[in-house]
C-alpha cells in the first residue's frame, strides 16, 4: 500500500485549524517537500513486518449467544480457547470483559462504532491466564466505551442484574460482574477507570478488586485514559480473586504503565483474620448529600466494626480532601478521555508501549463514519473536552493531574497509621435500568451517579477491593476496602478476613 500524497485542500484545511496562514505557493511547496521527503519513510514503514502479541493456543472465533441462552444479555460472544492442561488456574472458567483483545474472536467495546472488529492479537493477560490452564469462555458485554456506571449504554442492549433483571448490575464492566454472580463463569476479568471493576461488584454482590496502578498489565486492551487505566479480577470468593491476581500480576515489558513492582503471593495473605491491622473508616465516603442511602451507609459501618473481633483495631478518621476526589477525576478524565479515546483513536502518541494497530485503525475508520452512534455519556464527554482544551488549553487537566498527586498524599499520609480505608464501594444499592426510551438527562444521570467514592483511587492508584456486606431490600450492599499502593496482599488480608466473618454470620436484611 502507497501512502497517499495530501491534496493542496487537505493541507489548506490543515494549515487554517493550526492557525496558519499560507499562500497557494506555499501549500504547493509544502506539498513538494512532503511528497519527496518524509513520506518516503511511510512507504517503506509499510514494507517492514510489525512485531505482533504472542497467540499461542488455538482457538475458533465462538458465536453470539440467542437469547436463550444469554438470560441477563451479560454474554457478548461466547467461546472456548483452552491453554494448558495444567497450571493454578486449571478447571476454571473465564469471562473477559470486551475491551480485551482476543485473537479471532470479536469484540465490539459496547460500541456499535466497532462493530465487525475482530482482533489479531491475545492481550498479555491472555495469554497469562492460558499459560495457567484458565479456559476463556467467552466476551463479556462492557458499556460503550467503557463510559457508564450503569448497565444502560451498551449497543448490545442493558445488562441485567441476576439478583432482580430490573436493576443495573453497574458498569462498565456490566457482563463481567453478571456472569460470575449468575454462576456462569468462575472468574471474569473488569476493566476500571473510574470504579468499573467495584461498582458492579457491588450492585452484583461479588468480589472485585482493583489492583495497584500498574500491577497488572493493560497491553491489548483498549485504553480511555492512560493514567486512569486499570485491568483486575472479578470472582465470588477472595480466595478466587487472589488466586487470579496472581496469574495476571507483573511487568511485560511491554506497558508504561508499570513500575516494576513487586509480585506477591496473594493467595497466602488469605489469613481468615485481621490481627494487627488498623483500619479507618473514612468518614468523607459516607453521608454524599442526596446520594447516599442510610441503609448502605450502616450496612458499611456495621461491617467495617465488626472487623475488631478478627483482631483489627477499627476507629473513624476524616480525609476531607477525599470530596474533592471526583472533581479532580473529572477534570483528567473528561479531557484525557476526549484526547486519547477519542481524537486519538483510543492510542495516542508520546509512550512507549506496544500499539494495537488494527485496532486502532478499525476505531478510527469507524468513529469517522458511525459517530452519531456514541452513547450520550461518550457525547456529552467528548463535547465538554474539546470544549475545555479549545477554551482552557488543557490547563485544568494540568492542574488536576498536580492536585492528584495532593489527594494521593493525603492518602498515604493517613496510611502512615492505619493499613486499609473503609467506605462504601457505591452510596446507593442498584438501580433501576432506565426504560429505552428515556430522556437524555436520565440516560446519562443514572451512568454517572454512583463513582463518588471509587473514582478518586483510580486517580490514586491504590489497590480497592468491593466486599459483599450484607443485603438490605433484596439487593447487595458493598463495602470497599483500600490499602496502600503496592500491598493488595493487605488489601486481600482485609476482605478475607470479613468474608470469613461473615460466613459465620447469617445474612440479615
Amino acid at each position: 500500500m502507497t501512502v497517499k500524497k495530501p491534496t493542496i485542500d487537505q493541507l489548506d484545511k490543515i494549515a487554517k485549524e493550526f492557525h496558519l496562514t499560507l499562500t497557494q505557493e506555499d501549500l504547493a511547496s509544502f506539498q513538494e517537500m512532503i511528497s519527496s521527503g518524509p513520506l518516503q519513510s511511510y512507504n517503506r514503514l509499510n514494507e517492514l513486518v510489525e512485531p505482533a502479541l504472542p497467540v499461542k493456543y488455538p482457538r475458533t472465533s465462538g458465536y453470539r449467544p440467542p437469547a436463550e441462552e444469554n438470560k441477563y444479555n451479560a454474554w457478548y460472544w461466547k467461546t472456548a480457547v483452552k491453554g494448558k492442561d495444567t497450571g493454578k488456574l486449571a478447571g476454571k472458567k473465564i469471562a473477559l470483559k470486551d475491551n480485551i483483545s482476543l485473537a479471532g474472536v470479536p469484540m465490539m467495546n459496547g460500541s456499535a462504532i466497532l462493530e465487525g472488529f475482530v482482533p489479531a492479537e491475545d492481550a498479555t493477560i491472555v495469554t497469562r491466564i492460558l499459560d495457567e490452564g484458565g479456559e476463556i469462555a467467552g466476551k463479556a458485554v462492557c458499556e460503550d466505551f467503557c463510559l457508564s456506571g450503569g448497565s444502560h449504554t451498551s449497543a448490545t442492549g442493558p445488562v441485567l442484574n441476576p439478583i432482580d433483571p430490573t436493576r443495573s448490575t453497574g458498569g462498565s464492566s456490566s457482563g463481567s460482574a453478571a456472569l460470575v454472580a449468575a454462576g456462569e463463569v468462575d472468574m471474569a476479568i473488569g476493566c476500571d477507570q473510574g470504579g468499573s471493576i467495584r461498582m458492579p461488584s457491588s450492585w452484583c454482590g461479588v468480589y472485585g478488586l482493583k489492583p495497584t496502578y500498574g500491577l497488572v498489565s493493560y497491553t491489548g486492551i483498549m485504553p480511555i485514559e492512560l493514567t486512569l487505566d486499570h485491568a483486575g479480577p472479578i470472582a465470588r470468593s477472595v480466595e478466587d480473586v487472589a488466586l487470579l491476581l496472581e496469574v495476571l500480576a507483573g511487568d511485560d515489558g511491554l506497558d508504561p504503565r508499570q513500575s516494576n513492582l513487586t509480585v506477591k503471593p496473594y493467595s497466602k495473605a488469605l489469613k481468615g483474620h485481621a490481627e494487627g491491622l488498623k483500619i479507618g473508616i473514612l468518614k468523607e465516603g459516607f453521608g454524599w448529600e442526596g446520594i447516599s442511602e442510610e441503609d448502605v451507609d450502616a450496612k458499611v459501618k456495621e461491617a467495617a466494626y465488626s472487623l475488631s473481633s478478627a483482631g483489627a483495631a477499627v476507629e473513624e478518621v476524616s480525609i476531607p480532601l477525599h470530596r474533592d476526589g471526583i472533581h479532580i477525576w473529572n477534570g483528567i478524565g473528561i479531557e484525557g478521555l476526549t484526547s486519547l479515546m477519542v481524537k486519538e483513536n483510543g492510542m495516542g502518541t508520546n509512550w512507549k508501549g506496544h500499539y494495537s494497530i488494527n485496532l486502532l485503525d478499525a476505531y478510527g475508520k469507524g468513529r469517522k463514519t458511525r459517530a452519531n452512534e456514541y452513547s450520550e455519556t461518550v457525547k456529552l464527554t467528548m463535547l465538554l473536552g474539546q470544549y475545555m482544551h479549545e477554551e482552557y488549553n488543557g490547563k485544568y487537566y494540568g492542574l488536576s493531574q498536580n492536585l492528584a498527586r495532593q489527594l494521593k498524599q493525603a492518602y498515604d499520609d493517613m496510611f502512615k497509621s492505619y493499613d486499609i480505608l473503609i467506605m462504601p464501594t457505591t452510596p446507593m444499592k442498584a438501580t433501576m435500568i432506565p426504560p429505552a426510551d428515556s430522556p437524555r438527562e436520565v440516560v446519562v444521570g443514572r451512568a454517572l451517579e454512583m463513582i463518588q467514592n471509587t473514582a478518586p483511587f483510580d486517580i490514586t492508584g491504590h489497590p480497592a477491593m468491593n466486599v459483599p456486606c450484607g443485603i438490605s431490600e433484596g439487593m447487595p450492599v458493598g463495602m470497599m476496602v483500600v490499602g496502600r499502593t503496592g500491598e493488595d496482599d493487605i488489601v486481600l488480608q482485609a476482605a478475607h478476613a470479613y468474608q470469613t466473618i461473615s460466613s459465620k454470620t447469617p445474612i440479615t436484611q
